[in-house]
């Protein structure tokens, strides 16, 4: 049973995507509806506007505001395709909105700013510098999220980046941010992308905005590159869901002459993936050199069946705010499927999350390649059936 919005005399069935059978979680919070509420209470908007939509995840705002035909500025490829499929549904046409991945410049200037808040504070900062140099004095700027998400860094951020920013009182726990445009506010340029020093391995890492663990490496990824196989005849490789690609970087360090494939569905990592690569590939004189490419997509859909040898994999366990191990089960449900006889899956991953039984209900196999009191780092092998 998909739910439905109703905002100004209409009803919209959005979808989270990919679908899921019996989905608990909406394709909408309060906050959507609040800032929707407020455009139309307000008398906001007209057909003359430019509209740009910042983070809409599944379409609840571009939808219901497709009549304005907004620009939408994200970094989610799931997100992207989610907002297409809700658009068809419900208005029959995908083109009533422009994507602009979030490593692509803005070109148009806006008249009204539409803000979903994003969890990662740094992505947000990134957004808003990226948008300051197409806004004016007359720019009307609104952000919204759930009170857990608008701290008081938020707040400043919007100050003293956009502007004087005020906040609305709080309704089904989700806020309003309203920011006016100071065009004094010089220093027009983001800090990011950023970069970190890794000695082990002598490697630049570069890191855009929304990349898992930008500052430093995290733990488990350390853990599992402790571990990285050398000397492995696994030659068609996947780093999926890579982040900044440093699992696919080393493997390729460690295993001349791979054929390397980054994945991931946020086009900030994928960016940050292949400078990585190319920077570290380029400096290394390991003998054959191997290729790469790069992917931003959901989960394995661009990968042909018994195509690859090897995938790593250091799942996420949320999709946006919602916490949960789809994403991680589609990812190993999809390796599978792509793994060539005797091609191996490696995880790592929280002890607490129990993937071991997972991937042994699904392979008929999985083995500890290496533990320690945090994460455990699994691998299971495809095996074909006989019957």
């Amino acid at each position: 049973m998909t739910e439905q919005l109703k905002i100004n005399g209409a009803t919209f069935e959005l979808n989270r995507y990919p679908l899921r059978n019996n989905d608990p979680l909406r394709a909408w919070d309060a906050a959507d509806e609040y800032i929707l509420h407020h455009l139309f209470d307000n008398q906001l908007l007209d057909s003359e506007q430019r509209v740009l939509i910042v983070n809409d995840s599944f379409g609840a705002l571009s939808v219901p505001l497709s009549q304005f035909s907004p620009d939408i500025f994200g970094d989610s490829y799931i997100s992207q395709q989610s907002i297409q499929q809700n658009n068809l549904h419900n208005i029959g046409d995908t083109h009533t909105a422009s994507f602009i991945d979030s490593t692509e410049k803005l070109d148009a200037v806006y008249d009204v700013v539409i803000f979903k808040l994003p969890k990662n504070q740094a992505l947000l900062e990134d957004q808003l510098y990226r948008i300051k140099k197409h806004i004016t004095a007359e720019t009307i700027i609104i952000a919204a999220g759930m009170v857990k998400t608008v701290h008081r860094s938020t707040l400043q951020l919007f100050e003293s980046i956009i502007g004087p920013t005020t906040t609305s009182l709080a309704r089904k726990k989700a806020r309003l941010v309203l920011s006016h445009v100071d065009t004094a506010l010089m220093g027009d340029t983001t800090p990011y992308p950023k970069s970190y020093q890794l000695d082990d391995y002598n490697i630049t890492v570069v890191n855009h905005a929304n990349v898992f663990s930008r500052q430093k490496l995290d733990i488990g990824t350390r853990f599992f590159l402790e571990n990285m196989p050398s000397n492995s005849n696994a030659k068609d490789v996947v780093d999926l869901g890579c982040g900044n690609g440093l699992l696919g970087v080393v493997y390729a360090l460690k295993n001349p002459g791979t054929q390397l494939k980054f994945i991931d569905e946020s086009y900030m990592a994928v960016a940050s993936a292949r400078t990585n690569y190319e920077h570290a590939l380029d400096t290394c004189d390991n003998g054959e050199k191997g290729s790469a490419e790069f992917f931003v997509t959901d989960c394995l859909t661009d990968i042909e069946t018994n195509s690859i040898d090897l995938i790593l994999n250091n799942p996420p366990f949320h999709q946006n705010t919602a916490v949960g191990d789809h994403v991680a089960w589609q990812m190993f449900t999809e390796s599978k499927k792509v793994l060539r006889n005797n091609g191996e899956l490696w995880v790592i991953g929280n002890r607490h999350l129990g993937y071991h039984t997972k991937l042994k209900r699904l392979f008929g196999n999985c083995e500890t390649v290496a533990s320690n009191q945090k994460f455990v780092l699994l691998k299971a092998r495809k095996r074909f059936s006989h019957h």
